[in-house]
């Protein structure tokens, strides 16, 4: 390997006109050695760099695929972890920048998930009647803790069969980190709000009472995703209001009374899809994050159709904002040096318990 280390602090000051003509260079130099994945919350002057763009699982298992030793993921820290633990021994995942992560997985830690198992234990048996579920959008420990106690992962998109795999095999189910895909998933199925019970890491025992414990069907992990939660009833209200004919759709992470006022709830593929595939001069307001919503808004657009953001607020995802181009053509010239920078490798015992859950829920799915 070659010992010319680039330090990021020759890309820092860079502008993104020069990142871009550094990027496209370096890109072609590496060739088909290199695949680079965009999330579709990217920023556009990320984005438009990718080989392969699509949600989190769809592009770590596209990376895979690929005949790529490198994987470049414009994405955030889980993401590159799923990507290292369904890839090729011999492919290599890197982020960008190491500072994007996900407040949302952040919310649920192996510590405490560790010790809300052993709390639900002095209350039930939890080996026997609880199935632990986490969202993709969590670190590669957790995915491992499902895999160590027969549980399984779930998407925004698979999330419903899921579910109903957990509950044909015992009472009760454990979800984390997203309290809210949880309990929107799980009403849609027909099950009731007063069988399910948030559980507060900080407080001893959840914050519940033995009997909330053994009564739950759900427990439901005390975690949100930071733009999501920003979109509320009333920014539906009022757009109805003004425009009685548009249509509302949202992602399963909002809140249950935004997802309820919604004419339609989806992943992010479903959302994009449905845009797509609706009218011709529709009118749509939607509720996920900034970049993916201004995007599809400009790819709609020849159609007549309009496509809003829902907040009045703008909030995108911070941390997945920190990906930028100085980042990316700092990383790929590194490759070009011929040394690899922010690896994202999950140690090898870990990933083989985080692929049991994994391989659980493609083979439900």
């Amino acid at each position: 390997m070659a010992a010319n280390l680039l330090t990021f602090d020759n890309f820092e000051s860079l502008d993104d006109l020069s990142c871009e003509d550094r990027i496209r260079r370096a890109k072609r130099e590496l060739g088909e050695k290199l695949v680079v994945l965009g999330h579709h919350y990217q920023r556009d002057e990320v984005y438009r760099h990718a080989d392969l763009t699509g949600d989190s699982l769809k592009l770590s298992q596209l990376a895979a695929d690929s005949d790529a030793d490198y994987i470049m993921f414009c994405g955030v820290h889980f993401m590159a972890e799923v990507a290292d633990i369904l890839s090729r021994p011999e492919q290599i995942a890197i982020l960008p920048d190491l500072a994007a992560g996900c407040s949302m997985a952040d919310m649920a830690n192996l510590q405490n998930v560790e010790r809300c198992w052993r709390e639900l234990a002095t209350v039930i048996d939890v080996e026997q009647t609880v199935t632990p579920i986490t969202y993709i959008n969590s670190a590669a420990d957790l995915k491992a803790f499902c895999g160590r106690h027969e549980g399984i992962v779930c998407t925004s998109t698979n999330a419903p069969n899921i579910l109903q795999w957990a509950f044909e095999r015992r009472q009760k189910v454990l979800f984390f980190p997203d309290q809210h895909l949880g309990r929107n998933t799980a009403y849609k199925m027909g099950i009731p709000l007063n069988e399910m019970v948030v559980w507060d890491f900080d407080l001893p025992l959840g914050g519940l009472s033995v009997e909330q414990i053994r009564a739950a069907k759900v427990i439901l992990w005390k975690g949100f995703c930071s733009v999501h939660q920003m979109f509320r009833p009333e920014h539906i209200d009022s757009f109805k209001q003004r425009y009685p004919d548009s249509y509302v759709i949202v992602h399963p992470e909002c809140s249950f009374e935004v997802c309820q006022k919604a004419d339609f709830v989806g992943s992010t593929e479903y959302i994009l899809n449905t845009v797509k595939q609706g009218s011709a001069n529709s009118r749509w307001l939607v509720g996920t994050e900034l970049n993916l919503v201004n995007r599809l808004n400009r790819e709609c657009r020849a159609e007549g159709k309009s496509v809003h953001f829902m907040s009045p607020t703008i909030c995108m995802c911070s941390t997945m904002f920190r990906t930028d181009p100085q980042h990316l053509a700092w990383a790929l010239e590194n490759l070009l040096e011929g040394r690899v920078v922010n690896q994202i490798k999950v140690p090898e015992r870990e990933a083989k318990e985080a692929r049991l859950a994994l391989q659980a829920m493609f083979s439900v799915s």
